[in-house]
């Protein structure tokens, strides 16, 4: 891989994680009040549903810390390593920690009878993309595992 389109990741992620950051620092409180000003009989969610969201946003960040990490092994010829299979499946676990995050999440809004449309299926989606992103990575994990199995079978016989 060439130095820039590692650069070009390792960027990409940067910007991720910043756009991120913000939307959690400025946008999500605002979006709460507001919400909570348009429908006063749900005010009382706003904050769960607000500290749910930064949750969720833990394993978001170290997804991204272990995807810099493995585009780092990547960087120092390490990507055919077991430290690559960590951070795989570091990814994978973050994955499946947020899909778990938001399907309580749900679960609860729909048992307080607050569960909008339009909340809901944005829900949905980012559940179904994280979804994707898991199974990915578990099959990029698997892949990687059997070529570094390979590679000390290889080792072994010259």
């Amino acid at each position: 891989m060439k130095k820039r389109t590692k650069l070009g990741l390792k960027i990409t992620i940067f910007i991720i994680g910043l756009a991120i950051l913000v939307l959690c620092v400025f946008l999500l409180p605002n979006l709460a009040r507001d919400a909570a000003e348009m429908n006063p009989e749900f005010s009382y969610l706003r904050l769960p549903v607000l500290l749910g969201l930064y949750i969720t946003s833990i394993p978001f960040f170290l997804a991204l810390y272990q995807a810099l990490k493995l585009l780092n092994y990547i960087e120092s010829e390490n990507a055919f390593s077991h430290l690559a299979v960590i951070s795989l499946g570091n990814i994978k676990t973050c994955a499946f920690t947020i899909i778990t995050l938001y399907i309580i999440g749900l679960i609860f809004l729909i048992s307080q009878n607050a569960l909008h449309p339009g909340i809901a299926l944005i829900g949905f989606v980012i559940v179904f993309a994280t979804i994707v992103i898991s199974l990915f990575t578990a099959v990029l994990q698997e892949l990687l595992k059997s070529a570094i199995e390979i590679k000390s079978e290889n080792d072994l016989t010259i």
